[in-house]
């Protein structure tokens, strides 16, 4: 009984074996009629780019640069004078404005002005003495001070002195001390006027040190005006900057704090330079119309227009790699192409070198990228695709 299932058993497993080896041989033999799938070779897909097509031409190069606007005539008050401070004509406060001839400030004149009237009444009767003198000596000039005699008051400034026609008549004023008496006079009344202050352009008041009713000495400092009228801005510009400017063209001013735009012109170009900074001050005047008031010390962005670059092309500084090549797109693939660079600006650069004109330009930041790469331009694609 055991022996026939041994026998059983090695029949059932040559059986299987004979299966799987005709299985075999059968998959084989039919797989030789079957055809294999073409294939497909990779295509690396193109890349849109944005570009921009080559036109050379003249470039307007320009130098940005900033400042402070300030006035170009801050004046010192000091008081030439000694004695109480008065209120002038408006209040002496800081960020007062006020008009060319306004009476800023006055210092109590009231001892100087008994002087001068004095001085002159000394004057009146050394006049007085000598106007008979001349009656008799010289009746043709006796007319002349007598005018002048009667012109002679205490409620305004001394008229200058008449020229003697001739010697005698230089005698007789010395003799009684005619120009003497005059000259103190004149003195006088030039000691009173330093006792007010009167405005010198229209302007405002930077800073007051005093108010009225403080007591001053010559030499006592009041405060400071600036002119509004008059104002400049001083900017640092890098000393290689310096040969590009135009120094005849307007000046454009921006501020990111006031609304609108201004102009100006250069007035003057340091010839120092910062050690530190390496650059040079460039002094602007500005123009201003009144409708917008600028304020002092404001915060201004200078551009300045420079010399015209010939058969150039501005293009964004991150076109530019190593300083040296941009990339361009020719027959639907990457080219790399070297180019020479004449000025770099803030974000772009004008080029003069390598670039032709109908030249398909990248103007974009690429990365992993290398020549022969397929490409296409951004416009170029969207119009394909609108016409499918």
């Amino acid at each position: 009984m055991a022996e026939k299932k041994g026998r059983r058993f090695w029949k059932t497993l040559a059986l299987v074996q004979a299966i799987l080896i005709i299985g075999y041989l059968a998959m084989n033999f039919f797989s030789g009629y079957k055809e294999e799938p073409p294939v497909r070779a990779s295509q690396r897909p193109a890349r849109i780019v944005q570009t921009e097509i080559v036109k050379l031409s003249d470039v307007q190069s320009q130098i940005v640069a900033f400042g402070r606007l300030t006035s170009s005539q801050p004046v010192d008050l000091l008081s030439e004078a000694e004695g109480k401070l008065l209120a002038g004509n408006i209040p002496f406060k800081p960020g007062q404005s006020f008009r060319k001839g306004d009476l800023l400030i006055q210092v109590d004149d009231r001892q100087v002005l008994l002087d001068l009237n004095s001085a002159k009444s000394d004057l009146l009767n050394a006049l007085a003495s000598v106007l008979p003198e001349i009656k008799v000596d010289f009746p043709g000039e006796y007319p002349i001070w007598e005018n002048y005699f009667n012109s002679c008051g205490f409620d305004a400034p001394l008229a200058e002195l008449p020229k003697a026609a001739n010697q005698q008549i230089k005698l007789f004023l010395s003799r009684f001390n005619v120009y003497k008496l005059y000259f103190n006079a004149r003195n006088l009344e030039i000691k009173q006027e330093k006792h007010r202050i009167y405005a010198p352009f229209n302007g405002t008041i930077a800073t007051a040190d005093l108010r009225a009713g403080a007591n001053v000495r010559n030499g006592t400092r009041l405060g400071q005006i600036i002119n509004l009228d008059n104002m400049e801005v001083a900017v640092p510009v890098a000393a290689e900057d310096i040969r590009w400017i135009d120094p005849y063209q307007k000046i454009t001013f921006t501020s990111t704090e006031m609304s609108g735009s201004w102009t100006g012109e250069i007035k003057r170009i340091g010839r120092t330079i910062d050690s530190q900074t390496q650059t040079i001050q460039v002094y602007m005047t500005l123009d201003t119309d009144g409708n917008t008031p600028l304020f002092d010390g404001i915060f201004l962005q200078a551009t300045i227009p420079g010399r015209a670059i010939e058969n150039g092309l501005s293009i964004p500084k991150s076109a530019v790699y190593n300083d040296d090549y941009v990339y361009l797109i020719n027959n639907r693939q990457l080219e790399y192409r070297q180019i020479e660079i004449a000025r770099k600006e803030i974000e772009t650069a004008i080029v003069t070198s390598g670039l032709k004109n109908n030249d398909t330009l990248v103007v974009e930041v690429l990365q992993g990228v290398a020549p022969g790469m397929p490409a296409v331009p951004r416009a170029s694609m969207m119009t394909e695709g609108g016409s499918q």
